[in-house]
């Protein structure tokens, strides 16, 4: 499935060319939002409802653009080119203006709200490292293997299912690392002032930005657009990467306002599995030490329908669903080599067990921790980057190249 729809037939849609809409999958997405927005309504209040819909914008921003870590930091190590990844600095210069006051004056029209400021030590960072390795076998982060589930890459359904069993795996075995030496969090807002960090923060995404840039112009002779790369309809996309930048930003900080913290995914993961784990009494999760938690004490007892982070989790990827079908572009295939299959499988079970490690994934500990001022998202994504490079290297021998990946899958992270 190549980035672009290729359509044959001349329609008014062919005549501007934009795709054709598949319009099944449309109307099925639609219903399946509409509906369960209504349920949700109607069952747990408005705010529920509104993370609802949230997670519906997060699903389709990140389908039409594209944007994921996997592929861009891919893409960055091999061959120098950076656009999503200066896209990300944008998408946290955005986030940190808006989270860092409002994290500072503790609520937001009234509702309190708290940052990501998580233990910074070695068990984040060999989580972390696991993660990035992971990623580059399963193909996807966290993110990025929701959204193209919903978009109906068969293969990512794969790393998903072992994502969730990895997390469960993680939470049953959390005594193992969590005596690791660790500093205490740290909120670099709280440490330096609102203003210094804020300063700090917006000069480190510039800089980086700027170096990746310079590289690029020196490998490649030019430096890819973030605002107008494939230009095209907002609800058909293809989208430039600013724009799924700008939405992730701002619907991170939506989800900040109503659910009184950060956008996450991962912990949903460990919740779903940790369930499983009960209903076929393999275990008894109830008393393993991550559901010991205070945090998390309560989580095991709640509906489904009632927890925050599954119904953003299952509505991000209807979103992609919706955008798929927007673009023409669901079409699953269900052909698998045994490479790619064992690829899925170790890279989801490492993305989970490594979710675990490292107090979340690409969303909660990098993208979230980092707009919450927290030393620990930093910790992140240095230790990632290393598992980045080792698992691009060791994709041809489980024939994921990245060069023939890239060309044939560029919708998928």
């Amino acid at each position: 499935m190549t980035r672009h729809a290729t359509v044959s037939s001349a329609t008014p849609d062919d005549a501007m060319g934009l795709p054709r809409p598949q319009r099944i999958v449309v109307l099925l997405a639609l219903a399946a939002l509409i509906g369960m927005t209504a349920h949700v309504f109607t069952d747990a209040g408005w705010r529920l409802a509104a993370l609802w819909l949230i997670g519906a914008g997060l699903g389709f921003a990140l389908y039409h653009a594209a944007f994921g870590f996997t592929g861009a930091y891919r893409v960055m190590i091999t061959r120098g080119k950076s656009a999503s990844v200066r896209a990300q600095m944008l998408m946290l210069a955005v986030a940190v203006v808006i989270f860092f006051p409002a994290i500072e004056a503790g609520s937001v029209f009234g509702n309190p709200v708290r940052g990501f400021v998580f233990p910074a030590g070695w068990e984040v960072a060999l989580g972390a490292f696991l993660f990035g390795i992971g990623m580059q076998l399963g193909g996807g982060c966290a993110s990025g293997t929701l959204y193209t589930s919903g978009g109906g890459d068969t293969r990512s359904l794969i790393t998903l299912t072992f994502f969730i069993i990895g997390m469960t795996i993680g939470a049953w075995d959390m005594e193992r690392w969590q005596d690791l030496p660790a500093l205490p969090p740290i909120s670099l807002p709280e440490t330096l002032g609102l203003w210094p960090a804020l300063t700090l923060q917006l000069a480190l995404f510039v800089a980086i930005a700027w170096l990746l840039a310079r590289r690029e112009r020196r490998l490649h002779g030019h430096v890819e657009p973030i605002f107008t790369r494939h230009p095209r309809h907002f609800l058909t996309g293809p989208w430039p990467f600013a724009w799924a930048a700008l939405a992730l930003a701002l619907l991170n900080a939506a989800t900040l306002v109503v659910a009184g913290r950060p956008w996450a995914i991962t912990q949903s993961f460990a919740h779903w599995g940790s369930l499983v784990v009960d209903h076929l009494r393999i275990d008894d999760p109830f008393f393993w030490a991550y559901w010991s938690d205070p945090t998390r004490v309560d989580l095991l007892h709640r509906p489904l329908d009632r927890d925050a982070m599954t119904l953003m989790n299952v509505s991000l990827i209807l979103g992609a669903f919706l955008a798929a079908g927007f673009a023409g572009r669901f079409r699953p295939g269900w052909r698998i080599g045994l490479r790619p299959l064992a690829a899925a499988i170790i890279g989801g079970l490492l993305l989970g067990y490594g979710a675990r490690m490292a107090l979340g994934c690409n969303i909660s500990a990098f993208f979230s921790g980092v707009a919450s001022g927290s030393l620990h998202g930093w910790i992140w994504i240095i230790a990632a980057l290393p598992g980045t490079w080792l698992g691009t290297s060791v994709r041809p021998l489980f024939a994921l190249d990245p060069k023939s990946s890239e060309a044939s899958h560029k919708h998928i992270n």
